[in-house]
């Protein structure tokens, strides 16, 4: 009961700084104000924290806030190993634990300069000692990000995300709410700026850690994001930092990246703040979709952003030749696969297979001979990809034997003075080959 009552007269203490500080730098008692500081101050430096407290205790006590920084910032340590030394004892320890807290608000708000600081590690501390209670932790650490805003430190915001999902699961807060300041942590993270490498992981680890425990969290069902950002979205459609936080939110939300809120907020980033990324992002959407001309048009799109040297120009093309292919744009797939397979030897056996199920697809007019000629062309670009990439041998052949079927007969190719091992010219589609006359 003695321990508790000292803790609740130094909260006390607390609350009366601002009367004392109207008395002078020192207080009512300046020599003993002066006197319990150096007491204290060197028993401190000594490390003897035990004989620096009561002395601590009378100059917190009777010296006014503006006294001595150090009171508060020395106080804090004096304070947690009270709190270790106590923590069997939950009520007097809870006490101590209120009165620390307590120490940063006041150097918050006597020594300015110095608040973000002080607010910080009160969330630190916040963390570190208080239990089982998480409307305290979400009240105090929604308070110092009201405060601090961009200089709050990282780990807070997910200690902040955290307390507020217990609340949800208790039935405290609404989904909405846990919403809003996922997305309001996460936007604080993007303007945070890291001092040195050290930070900038922090950072990074941080932004997954929120997106892996908001995700596990189920707090939001995709219906429940529709329902909430449509209305949003409607009503402010130019609205970047919306849409960015429409995507981001959905992204890490099962199964919902399929739907038009999400390709609205998509095509609005891309309107706003285009980039090679949205654009590709949008083709992927459109492509998922079924919409290969307007997926064709963003990968193109996509592709002019990019840098000549980027790594990702060959993969990006042999998608936009898929995209062509699958739009009907014969021609132009056969023209961007010729393209990787020239510039990157990689890719060259993929790039040639397409062009072997091109050239296999491709109706042609004329003659009979006209329109089985293609044929001999898949066949060609077939063998040229597994020559180039062995892996694609199995699957290569089994074209190659689906093609043959359709070459001309002996007879019917002497008909048309065609004849076996001659040279053949094919022009259709958009494409030209020369390939050579086979027959069964």
């Amino acid at each position: 009961m003695k321990k508790l009552t000292i803790a609740l007269l130094t909260i006390a203490a607390m609350l009366t700084g601002t009367q004392v500080f109207a008395q002078g730098k020192y207080g009512a008692d300046s020599a003993e104000c002066i006197k319990n500081l150096s007491f204290y101050s060197e028993y401190f430096k000594q490390k003897n924290y035990d004989e620096a407290m009561p002395s601590w205790r009378q100059a917190y006590k009777l010296c006014p806030p503006t006294a001595s920084q150090n009171l508060y910032i020395n106080g804090a340590t004096l304070l947690r190993q009270m709190i270790s030394k106590n923590a069997k004892d939950a009520k007097y320890r809870n006490a101590l634990v209120d009165s620390l807290l307590t120490l940063y608000d006041i150097r918050a708000q006597y020594y300015p300069n110095n608040a973000v600081a002080a607010l910080n590690n009160k969330g630190q501390d916040l963390f570190n000692y208080v239990k089982n209670d998480p409307k305290k932790l979400y009240d105090g650490f929604e308070g110092i990000i009201a405060a601090n805003k961009e200089k709050i430190r990282p780990t807070l915001l997910l200690f902040d995300l955290q307390a507020a999902i217990d609340l949800f699961q208790a039935g405290q807060l609404d989904a909405e709410t846990v919403i809003n300041a996922y997305q309001r942590n996460s936007d604080l993270l993007e303007t945070i700026k890291p001092a040195n490498d050290a930070d900038k992981e922090q950072v990074a680890n941080v932004k997954n850690d929120m997106g892996s425990v908001f995700a596990a969290s189920k707090v939001a069902s995709c219906e429940t994001l529709v329902e909430l950002y449509t209305p949003r979205l409607a009503a402010d459609p130019d609205n970047l930092t919306l849409a960015q936080s429409i995507v981001k939110t959905m992204s890490i939300t099962e199964g919902c990246d399929d739907n038009d809120l999400f390709l609205q907020a998509v095509t609005t980033m891309n309107k706003l703040d285009p980039s090679p990324s949205s654009s590709y992002y949008l083709s992927r959407l459109h492509g998922g979709r079924g919409n290969f001309t307007e997926a064709v048009s963003y990968l193109e799109n996509a592709l002019a952003g990019l840098e000549a040297d980027d790594a990702k120009r060959g993969d990006w093309t042999y998608e936009l030749a898929t995209l062509c292919f699958k739009a009907g744009q014969s021609g132009r797939a056969f023209e961007y696969a010729s393209k990787v397979a020239a510039e990157n030897e990689a890719m060259a056996g993929k790039a040639y297979f397409l062009i072997g199920n091109i050239w296999g697809s491709t109706r042609c007019g004329g003659d009979e001979i006209s329109r089985r000629a293609p044929y001999w062309v898949a066949c060609d670009y077939m063998n040229k990809a597994k020559a180039a990439d062995p892996s694609l041998t199995e699957e290569a052949n089994r074209y190659i034997s689906q093609y043959s079927v359709y070459f001309p007969e002996t007879a019917e190719a002497f008909m048309y003075d065609v004849t076996r091992g001659q040279s053949y010219t094919v022009v259709c589609g958009g494409m030209r080959a020369t390939t050579t006359v086979r027959t069964r």
